[in-house]
């Protein structure tokens, strides 16, 4: 009896690192893809955090903002009356009506993403909407049942891999206890981008925090993104990831046309001119000021700056590190 190629192809059973999912594959298939979570298969092992504290990662951009945000008088009442006031539940009704709800019969594989990131940092598991929206952005909402919503304009341009990134980042701001103050900050972001300027709820805004409240929140918003950009990475645990996340995130659909290399060397140029130059850095502090974000190119100096320092390694292994002489 005759057996086609298919019946004589030798296969094998790997388990998936990310999430354990057992899966039947080719003998010697370089691209296999997990069936659960869609992240490439491999042999390596992927660490998992049983005790990892928000200390441990924390930028030190991060922790300093905080701290001038914290020594501002009245700043913590202010924000739990903000959040009263607006109605936490408005943005899981908001979702719940309008985007998809992520789940593991709906969208399967972002619901396994979305378990690896809270597995591997500690998080206990928020709910994840996708959303339509042309722009390539995430953001986590609410503070005592926090929700991440994914734009579907950044899961069409990312791989599975970079999928896991944004996911995780977001994953990060919860166990790096940022929801409180960064709710707040979106809430402030989105009044000054809408049509809604003259409402009521600008007014209460302005009552409740002072100028020097929000401007304060704000910086400090843009710099806990570098502090879950290193959560992302000890997600991934590829910096590489991180990486070409970010070069998509600049370049936009172009990114394809991207030397990765030379995009790393950008990044380590304006690392060198921030530092050197006080002029380069006056300008990237104004301009960033308008921002929600830091800009990309400057995430990945800063990861990897972290990555080239130790302390990453140091998280992956658990060994001291030793800075060199």
């Amino acid at each position: 009896m005759a057996h086609s190629d298919l019946d004589l192809e030798v296969t094998e059973f790997i388990r998936c690192r990310y999430c354990g999912q057992r899966n039947q594959t080719r003998t010697g298939s370089i691209e296999a893809r997990c069936g659960r979570c869609r992240l490439l298969l491999s042999d390596d092992p992927h660490k998992k955090f049983s005790n990892l504290s928000k200390e441990q990662y924390i930028h030190p951009a991060d922790r300093r903002a905080l701290a001038a945000l914290r020594a501002i008088p009245g700043i913590d009442s202010a924000l739990k009356k903000l959040l009263v006031v607006t109605g936490e539940s408005a943005i899981r009704v908001i979702f719940t009506a309008s985007a998809v709800k992520v789940t593991p019969e709906q969208c399967p594989d972002l619901h396994a993403k979305l378990q690896i990131a809270c597995t591997t940092l500690g998080v206990d598991k928020p709910d994840l909407f996708v959303q339509q929206n042309p722009v390539a952005n995430a953001f986590t909402g609410g503070v005592e049942r926090p929700v991440i919503v994914l734009y579907s304009q950044l899961i069409e341009r990312l791989t599975d891999e970079e999928v896991l990134a944004v996911v995780a980042h977001e994953v990060g701001h919860i166990h790096a206890e940022h929801v409180l103050y960064l709710t707040a900050a979106r809430l402030i972001e989105y009044l000054a981008k809408t049509a809604v300027l003259a409402s009521p709820l600008t007014g209460i805004v302005k009552e409740l925090l002072t100028l020097t409240m929000r401007t304060a929140l704000l910086a400090w918003a843009r710099r806990a993104e570098l502090s879950c950009d290193r959560a992302a990475l000890l997600v991934t645990q590829d910096a590489n990831v991180i990486g070409r996340t970010m070069m998509k995130l600049a370049g936009g659909t172009y990114a394809s046309k991207v030397d990765y290399e030379r995009f790393l060397a950008q990044a380590r140029d304006f690392e060198k001119n921030y530092d050197a130059k006080a002029l380069d850095r006056f300008w990237a502090d104004v301009i960033t000021a308008g921002l929600s974000h830091p800009f990309p190119v400057w995430r990945v100096s800063e990861i990897l700056k972290w990555v080239e320092s130790g302390e990453y390694t140091q998280l992956m292994t658990g060994e001291p590190h030793t800075a060199a002489a």
